[in-house]
């Protein structure tokens, strides 16, 4: 359906009539289709050995978080303790993160991302931003700015998950 298609089927009050079931079943699936290809590319451009999508997510969140428990981590990013501890394990081996006691409570750990956490997320952000940028060359200005348009959404989206 294109954008003007869209637009006429518009309600008098300027909202859309609402989807039946199944109309937002295909779409799900649709979608969940194109970001899993999506994903699945960029994260073949990496070498082997490379940061795991955890690590990266993880990095990514203490850069722009901050410094944060293990725990904490765990719930934020929608994973098993278990699995937060494996990642961050990876991640302090490699001299991405580091641990200190928490000032307040002894026994729990506080994580930080170190100066060489930082390098290698912004390489692997440069690399996959700059393979996406070249294949958004291959769009029209139209194009990109539909794609730019859903961006607002595709956040909330995920928001909801």
């Amino acid at each position: 359906m294109d954008v003007d298609n869209r637009v006429e089927n518009r309600t008098g009050n300027g909202t859309r009539p609402p989807s039946p079931p199944q109309d937002n079943t295909a779409l799900a699936a649709a979608l969940r289709l194109a970001m899993g290809r999506t994903v699945r590319r960029l994260r073949q451009a990496h070498a082997v050995g490379d940061l795991t999508l955890s690590g990266v997510s993880v990095l990514s969140r203490l850069a722009t978080a901050g410094p944060d428990s293990p725990g904490s981590l765990a719930e934020l990013e929608r994973v098993r303790p278990q699995a937060m501890g494996t990642t961050l394990a990876g991640l302090e081996q490699r001299g991405l993160v580091s641990r200190t006691p928490d000032a307040a409570d002894g026994r729990r750990a506080i994580v930080s991302i170190t100066d060489a956490g930082r390098t290698v997320l912004e390489e692997r952000r440069s690399e996959s931003v700059a393979r996406l940028a070249r294949a958004l060359d291959e769009f029209t200005p139209e194009e990109r700015d539909a794609l730019r348009a859903t961006l607002p959404l595709l956040d909330r989206l995920a928001e909801q998950l």
